[in-house]
Order: structure tokens, then C-alpha cells, then sequence
């Protein structure tokens, strides 16, 4: 969605716990009253008034719905009393506040662009056929969890590896985290030298394990290592996901004794253990003074993709 339409949407739903009409809204906005409406009309298919009406009319449904009584939600909803609120949910919903809160109908009312109020005090903006056509221009979706984590980690771990490689080979093995632990069959990793090795060689030896391979020998630059093996591992990742194979489990013949792993635990392995691994070499770079990026936290990476 452009930027400026949601900063838009933004204001309506600021809006919705004060008396905005359309006139405040536009002064709010910076434009006329009819520039603003044939904005988020061509948008939405909804003028602000209409927009900001029917949200709060969803508002207040949850609100009913968690126990709310109609005297309490009929004022910030708009209404200067009980009975005016119970005419427009009435015409609004198809039944009385009673009988919607006793028959459990949807919250959601129709609308031409899927945007609804989310509780406890947002906006869903859905993608597809029933979205805007705002919204239907955004960027393409990231995928479900699994892809998240994949992308988010394989992504943030790449951008440190290559400012690990940028170091000074000095400053790369400083021991700057002397006892630091990840993890235990694996010894202290003190420096960004060593932190960057494992986070390649782990994902190496745990890719070797789920495609049934000898574990590669490990030579050559980390950044050429790991752009070898961070898509073998996606796609294993990917192809156990798409199989649902979480539970089905393999026997590792690289392990002394020979071990048996699920799919699922291996990658929840892979990914918890990465993730710690990961930060504890961004902290190091950044106290080395590299240019460590803001996307530890996946919203914040994933917000980027969208800029």
C-alpha cells in the first residue's frame, strides 16, 4: 500500500476515538474536504465519513461481543444515545445488539476494499481480490512462518558475515566474549572470526545431515560457504515444510553413535541456535564499529522489504 494512503488510513482510525467530521479530517490531512474524499474513494471505495462510520460500528461489535453493554460502547461509537446506536447497528448488522451478540454473527460488515477494524485498537488490511487496489500494488507477501524465519535469518546472517569478512583480520579473532558459550558440544567462540565459522560450518554440517551427505570440507572464504549452502538448506527446509514432514525422523550416520532427529527438530535447531549465534556476532561487530543493520527483530526486517 502507498505510503501516503496509509498515513491516511492512519488518520481515520486516529480519528475514531474523537468527533472528526469529514471537514476535521481534511484539515488534518492537509487537503479540501473533496480532495480527501475522492482520495480514499478511488482507494477504498469509501469515503472518510463512511470509513470512519463502519469501523466504529465494528469496533463496537467486539466491544459487545467481549461484554460490553449498548449504553457504554453507543457514545464513542459516535451515537448521542442507546437507542440512536441500536437503529444504526440495527440497519448496519441486520438484528439488534442482542440478538448479535446471543447468534455470534461475524464482526466484520461488508465493505468494498477489506479493510476492518482489528482489535484491540487497529486496521487489517488484507491482500487479495476483496483488498483495495492500494493494497493489491504492495509489495508480495514474505509467506507463512517457515519462510519468515528462513529469509529473516539466512538474510540477517549474510549481511553480518560479509561485515565480519570487511574486518581487520586483528580485529575479526579479538576475543572480545572470552567464555562465551552457544553451545556446549561446540566450546567458547570469543571472537567475530570464530562466531562467523560456526554459524557457516553449523549450517554445513546440519544440510550434509538432512540431504544424507558427507559433510563438505571447509575451506574457501565463509561468504562463498555459506552462499553454497544457505539455499540447500532453504530447500530442505521448504520441501519439509510443503511435505509436512515436521515428525518424520532420519538416522544421522555422521553422529558417534549414529542418532535419529525429526525434520522439525532439526530446523527449530538450526534456527534457535543460529539466531543466538547470529546476534552474539552482530553485538561483537557493532562494538568493533561495523555498521551492524536494525534488523534483528523480523518486523523490522520485514518492514524494509517493504520500503
Amino acid at each position: 500500500m502507498a505510503d501516503r494512503l496509509r498515513d491516511l488510513l492512519d488518520l481515520v482510525l486516529a480519528s475514531l476515538d474523537d468527533r472528526a467530521d469529514g471537514v476535521e479530517l481534511a484539515r488534518r490531512a492537509a487537503f479540501s474536504r473533496d480532495h480527501l474524499d475522492r482520495l480514499l474513494a478511488a482507494a477504498t471505495g469509501e469515503t472518510p465519513i463512511a470509513l470512519r462510520r463502519r469501523l466504529l460500528l465494528e469496533r463496537a461489535a467486539w466491544q459487545l461481543r467481549g461484554g460490553a453493554a449498548v449504553a457504554d460502547v453507543a457514545g464513542p461509537a459516535g451515537y448521542g444515545s442507546a437507542a440512536a446506536f441500536t437503529r444504526a447497528f440495527g440497519r448496519a448488522y441486520g438484528r439488534t445488539p442482542t440478538a448479535f451478540v446471543r447468534v455470534g454473527a461475524p464482526v466484520d460488515l461488508p465493505a468494498p476494499n477489506g479493510i476492518h477494524f482489528h482489535p484491540p485498537a487497529g486496521l487489517l488490511l488484507p491482500r487479495g481480490r476483496d483488498a483495495s487496489p492500494a493494497a493489491r500494488r504492495a509489495p508480495a507477501p514474505v509467506g507463512d512462518l517457515t519462510e519468515r524465519l528462513l529469509r529473516h535469518h539466512l538474510e540477517r546472517s549474510r549481511d553480518l558475515l560479509a561485515l565480519a569478512a570487511a574486518l581487520r583480520p586483528a580485529d575479526r579473532e579479538r576475543p572480545l566474549r572470552p567464555g562465551l558459550v552457544v553451545m556446549d558440544l561446540e566450546g567458547p567462540e570469543p571472537s567475530a572470526g570464530l562466531m562467523a565459522e560456526r554459524l557457516v560450518g553449523t549450517l554445513e554440517v546440519w544440510t550434509a545431515a538432512l540431504a544424507g551427505e558427507e559433510e563438505p570440507a571447509r575451506e574457501g572464504p565463509l561468504l562463498s560457504r555459506f552462499d553454497a549452502v544457505a539455499p540447500a538448506f532453504a530447500a530442505h527446509a521448504r520441501r519439509i515444510r510443503d511435505d509436512g514432514a515436521w515428525d518424520d525422523a532420519f538416522v544421522d550416520a555422521l553422529c558417534e553413535p549414529p542418532q535419529a532427529f525429526t525434520y522439525g527438530g532439526v530446523l527449530a535447531h538450526v534456527l534457535t541456535y543460529g539466531a543466538v549465534r547470529r546476534e552474539a556476532l552482530a553485538a561483537v561487530l557493532a562494538e568493533l564499529g561495523a555498521p551492524v543493520p536494525d534488523t534483528a527483530d523480523p518486523i523490522l526486517w520485514e518492514q524494509g522489504l517493504r520500503r
